[in-house]
């Protein structure tokens, strides 16, 4: 197992993210949601999954809310890796960056920000419970992509119960609605290649239910999967590792198992974190073998905000002295490690250096010079 840092801190994943919401610009623009991440204390090495309430004080949810049995995912019948036709990442053309980049063309700032932020790909966020309009708006990104020969990288963001409870709570008001609107979202992929970063921190941060309702979302997670996987062979489809300072490899492993990960193309590491490359691949490694290392999984690393890796303080919100990481790019060179994605937009505040969820422009600076 990579060492955890000596500090550790739970970060509620969507502390701002490029959002395709439902709003008077259309369906097809990606904005950020404001989400506010709540401050944190230190926590220990094995953190509390919940932002707000220790494992001591929350009291487990005595009914679930949808009942399901502990779900028992197939193996993947795939026997080897599927090399992708594609090799290009899709930059959605509407985001705060690129709101900021159009309007103020004189800005000093601006020629390093489009080049280093702008100009990259990254991943759309779909956050909001809007069971009428997800298939139109998922469509939208995903016709936008294959227009240009290019791979979106899609966010599933409803799982109820989200983030415990915590600034980022939300979702679907059940689990039956969640499996409606999954369907929903899977008749907007197409047929085209995309990338499927399924739920974040919902199998990492799935302490905080109590086992059955654990148990319920493990099965609505695995139905997730067959269902993207079913509207569209193509999809590649990646389930919540957290990161290498959050729980054990063998422990994230067995979670990973009961969500029906063995079905999918394999797990996605760090996003909105800022832990390094280098630890994020060995972590993700090891959590893959501790899966019985089948060649049809892989892992993807949010690299948004890595260049530095994480502060030595475990400070969270908008740390000074990070650096964007890695730029987007499906050719790693790196064995099972399947992409470097940008999942968090660099320059969207987690709360302290501008508005939680909005793009600051002297914080994407700091992170692109």
């Amino acid at each position: 197992m990579v060492a955890a840092a000596s500090v550790v801190t739970v970060v509620g994943t969507v502390t701002g993210m490029i959002s395709a919401l439902e709003n008077g610009r259309g369906f097809d623009q990606a904005r950020p949601a404001a989400t506010r991440t709540p401050s944190l204390a230190p926590l220990p090495a094995i953190p509390s999954p919940s932002p707000s309430l220790s494992r001591a004080t929350r009291t487990p949810t005595a009914t679930p809310k949808h009942r399901l049995p502990t779900p028992t995912p197939a193996r993947t019948e795939r026997k080897q890796r599927t090399t992708p036709v594609t090799s290009l990442l899709y930059r959605h053309p509407d985001s705060e960056v690129l709101d900021w980049v159009r309007a103020h063309p004189a800005d000093p700032r601006t020629a390093l920000i489009e080049s280093r932020i702008a100009d990259q790909p990254a991943a759309v966020w779909f956050a909001d419970y809007s069971p009428d309009t997800i298939a139109a708006r998922v469509r939208a990104v995903t016709a936008g992509a294959a227009a240009e020969d290019r791979v979106p990288v899609l966010v599933p963001y409803a799982i109820p119960d989200r983030d415990c409870g915590g600034a980022s709570r939300g979702g679907a008001p059940d689990l039956a609605a969640y499996d409606a609107w999954i369907d929903a979202f899977a008749r907007g992929l197409g047929s085209g290649e995309v990338i499927v970063i399924l739920e974040p921190d919902s199998i990492a941060q799935s302490d905080c239910l109590s086992d059955a309702d654990r148990a319920a979302r493990f099965a609505s997670l695995a139905r997730a999967g067959r269902t993207l996987k079913a509207a569209n062979p193509r999809a590649r489809v990646y389930y919540d590792a957290g990161h290498s300072g959050w729980n054990p490899p063998a422990k994230q492993a067995a979670l990973l198992e009961q969500a029906g990960a063995l079905a999918s193309d394999g797990i996605f590491s760090n996003v909105s974190n800022f832990r390094t490359t280098a630890d994020e691949i060995a972590y993700d490694r090891q959590v893959l073998d501790a899966l019985g290392g089948p060649e049809s999984l892989g892992a993807v690393i949010d690299t948004s905000r890595n260049g530095n890796g994480a502060p030595p303080d475990g400070q969270w919100c908008d740390p000074a002295g990070r650096r964007i990481g890695r730029a987007p790019t499906m050719t790693t060179g790196e064995a099972g490690v399947d992409a470097y994605l940008w999942v968090k937009l660099p320059g969207e505040s987690d709360g302290c250096k501008g508005a939680a969820g909005t793009f600051t422009p002297s914080y994407a600076y700091d992170l692109a010079r």
